[in-house]
């Protein structure tokens, strides 16, 4: 039998060349069936989409100057703001700022688009815009949190997270759910960890905010002398050892987290190398996302690898650009950071829809929060939670489609307005799951994403 230091030694070698994916230690129980806690599982109502692809615009991109085109705004620029500011406020603004972009209606929907974004203005007709989502921080870490699990005050499971726990993955051999560029501030890791549900179900990460992904790789996926037989032979080894403890004890959720954590990087390891080569992709196609080009390769290589990991069968994955926080400067910045994104997103849904995917995939584009009409400083604006935009395009969204209404003045949510529990609600129902049961027991109750509230907002689905 294995001294505790001899365990202590497999562990540690069979774990060489897989540290970057690993979800180290948990809560997860062993299946009495020893199914893959990942295993793909029917949703439980009618599924409209399989997987999502989430473009996180981190910063809080300006409704205003994007897809929100209020004239009135811009007949009264300079003047005061005709009614009270929220009591809690960021910081200081003063009067009315117009945009200083020009919008024009685009596409049969006839949607309003800034010329920001010229490309994917031709795309309008497949997208839902929501303009009357609302949440309740001022600051990035609570709004970043509130979008991304729900709560803006306590530890809570990811949206990422909640779609792996429901549904499982389509692909044995890759994570259910992966995030590209994240921020490791503003909440870090919570945005995409599990917290008490199973952490096998949290994100694996691909680089970090602001790093360049043309070299970028999983690190450490494959050990430099040790062969796939003799990892394989550890493997199971261990799983034997740690079987002994299961037997006697009847659960050691652990053990049996971390065995199977290493068991998916194990086979992780035959299939990722050809999936992070985007050079494979035909030269068409890597220029369709504007890769080639400086100022669009970046993200064009988060959308391409996107569409290779949904394509894969990965559940969830989550692009984050940024960083969209115009305090000042709004004009240069936010024009430098559209020019960014514009042709990768537009690649992007040109691609799914050829490939057939976009029936199936569901594309979210949106920030923690919008911005204020009011100006701070000369060429600025503040956060604003009280109002913004995201788009939905894909598996069962009703394209075409505009909903919601904020104010004259784009500052509060006015009508059909949607609560971030509401958005959340509408991605789960369209994955086939219901949110509220969809739950997990801890701490002696049951916890959902959405908390004890949220709506599905029917209005925007087909």
């Amino acid at each position: 039998m294995l001294t505790s230091h001899s365990r202590r030694q497999a562990l540690k070698l069979t774990a060489l060349g897989l540290g970057s994916v690993l979800c180290h230690g948990g809560r997860e129980t062993l299946l009495a069936s020893n199914a893959s806690p990942l295993a793909p599982r029917p949703a439980p109502m009618k599924a409209r989409a399989k997987r999502v692809i989430f473009l996180f615009m981190h910063g809080g991109p300006s409704h205003l100057d994007t897809f929100d085109y209020k004239p009135r705004l811009e007949r009264e620029t300079g003047q005061p703001l005709p009614f009270a500011k929220p009591r809690v406020q960021f910081a200081k603004t003063g009067n009315l700022l117009r945009s200083p972009w020009s919008f024009r209606q685009y596409g049969d929907s006839g949607a309003w688009v800034s010329e920001l974004f010229p490309r994917l203005a031709t795309q309008v007709d497949r997208l839902a815009f929501v303009k009357s989502i609302h949440g309740s921080n001022e600051a990035h870490g609570g709004a970043l949190l509130k979008i991304h699990t729900g709560s803006d005050t306590f530890v809570r499971p990811s949206l990422g997270a909640w779609v792996s726990y429901g549904l499982g993955t389509e692909n044995p051999d890759l994570p259910s759910f992966i995030t590209i560029n994240p921020s490791l501030g503003h909440g870090g890791v919570q945005n995409f960890g599990a917290a008490f549900l199973p952490p096998i179900h949290q994100a694996t990460r691909i680089g970090k905010r602001g790093q360049s992904l043309r070299d970028l790789q999983f690190t450490h996926i494959a050990h430099p002398e040790t062969s796939d037989a003799i990892q394989r032979a550890q493997l199971d080894f261990l799983r034997q050892q740690n079987a002994r403890p299961l037997r006697r004890s009847g659960d050691s959720p652990e053990w049996s987290a971390r065995s199977d954590s290493f068991e998916l990087a194990y086979r992780m390891q035959s299939i990722i190398p050809g999936l992070m080569d985007l050079e494979s992709e035909p030269k068409a196609t890597r220029e369709r996302y504007g890769l080639g080009n400086e100022t669009t390769e970046n993200f064009g290589r988060q959308c391409l690898l996107a569409r290779r990991l949904a394509e894969s069968g990965v559940r969830f994955i989550q692009c984050s650009h940024g960083y969209w926080d115009q305090h000042s400067n709004l004009k240069k910045q936010h024009a430098e950071l559209a020019s960014q994104v514009d042709q990768p997103i537009c690649g992007l849904l040109t691609d799914l829809h050829a490939r057939g995917l976009l029936d199936e995939t569901l594309v979210i584009w949106g920030g923690e929060f919008g911005r204020t009409p009011t100006a701070q400083g000369k060429d600025g604006r503040d956060h604003n939670p009280h109002a913004f935009t995201w788009w939905f395009a894909g598996g069962g969204i009703k394209a075409g489609l505009s909903y919601g209404q904020t104010d004259d003045y784009g500052y509060y949510a006015a009508h059909d307005k949607a609560h971030i529990h509401d958005v959340h609600a509408t991605i789960l129902h369209l994955l086939g799951l219901d949110h509220e049961t969809l739950t997990y027991r801890h701490a002696g109750r049951d916890f959902r994403l959405t908390d004890v509230s949220g709506k599905v907002l029917t209005p925007i689905l087909v």
